[in-house]
């Protein structure tokens, strides 16, 4: 069967277990070539046995996922489900923290707006805290959970996220949701921890290899910011905090997705590339702006009226960049 066929099949265990097999091999180029829009949006399985969270084999991932979600709900009563007076101050500040950003997460979607979901993202988040001291909750991280739980939430609900309607699934079914949107969090932070420990060092690192990548690919854009007085930091720590959540539709999501997790455990690499085409599409704009003329374009990006198309080509940029300069990173060292 054509590798198109193949994608476009029902069969959701035939396409998870392809993708697993050619994520690393030479079919991998052409399949981000053709997009993989249809794998992450609405596909929990291949999310779970991407990331590793479930194994591929049909015979073990009940059991598994029976016992990953058993273990999630055993965290949620030993930390959560307690009195403030059990808890240290720090984790009495860092609750309320999350409980205050909650509201926040992506608020032009009403979905999120409900009491219920924003209860399970802050035990999602909690949870990840507290089994994760090294970082602890840091602002941004609560945007990260939301692509997971849309994904296995689809399984249970119809129609538009704008008529979903948390309250309608038992406990038990959201349960099992947030457990999954847990693990599968934390697997996708294994890979960049660094990014959210103290200064978070991560995300400076990419700032810095991001100025130098725009600096190697448009010079006149890179010398205008320079002249101007702009720090790369002022708008790209979001950016890398965030992981362009923020900064696109949220219909557009899922299909940014797809190729984060394409790319695994490189994937820190390749984002600065996506950054770089991201902040290039507006190259013209820029050069005709001042300093704070560029601040507040970078804060407020006009991509409200986006389609796949408008974000299919800053991807496909970011291929071609990463495979023009990614074989000679010498303008990227430090």
């Amino acid at each position: 069967m054509e590798l198109e066929g193949i994608l476009a099949s029902e069969n959701t265990s035939l396409r998870c277990f392809v993708w697993l097999i050619v994520r690393d091999g030479c079919l991998q180029k052409k399949l981000k070539e053709k997009g993989s829009a249809t794998l992450f949006k609405g596909n929990y399985l291949f999310v779970e046995t991407y990331l590793g969270y479930a194994p591929p084999n049909s015979d073990r991932r009940e059991g598994v996922l029976r016992r990953k979600r058993l273990d999630y709900l055993d965290c949620v009563a030993q930390y959560y489900d307690i009195q403030d007076i059990e808890r240290t101050d720090e984790e009495i500040n860092m609750l309320r923290q999350i409980a205050v950003d909650c509201p926040r997460t992506v608020p032009d979607v009403s979905f999120f707006q409900q009491a219920q979901v924003q209860k399970s993202l802050e035990r999602i988040l909690y949870i990840w805290a507290i089994r994760h001291p090294a970082s602890g909750y840091v602002q941004g991280i609560n945007d990260l959970a939301t692509p997971f739980l849309v994904v296995f939430l689809s399984e249970h609900v119809e129609g538009s996220i704008d008529n979903w309607m948390m309250s309608d699934l038992p406990s038990e079914k959201i349960s099992g949701i947030e457990a999954d949107c847990y693990w599968c969090l934390s697997k996708l932070l294994d890979g960049m921890q660094d990014h959210y420990t103290f200064a978070q060092p991560g995300i400076q690192r990419l700032v810095f290899k991001l100025k130098e990548l725009v600096r190697r690919i448009d010079e006149p854009v890179s010398t205008h910011m320079e002249e101007q007085g702009l720090e790369f930091l002022q708008f790209a720590f979001r950016w890398f905090n965030c992981l362009l959540i923020r900064e696109i539709p949220f219909h557009l999501v899922t299909r940014l997705w797809d190729t984060y997790l394409a790319e695994g455990d490189a994937l820190p690499d390749f984002l600065v590339y996506i950054a770089a085409s991201f902040l290039l599409t507006w190259s013209d704009n820029l050069l005709k702006l001042d300093f704070q003329e560029m601040v507040m374009f970078l804060q407020h990006l006009p991509t409200h009226n986006w389609s796949h198309s408008e974000l299919e080509m800053v991807l496909s940029r970011a291929y071609m960049w990463h495979a023009m300069f990614n074989s000679s990173p010498s303008h990227l060292a430090s």
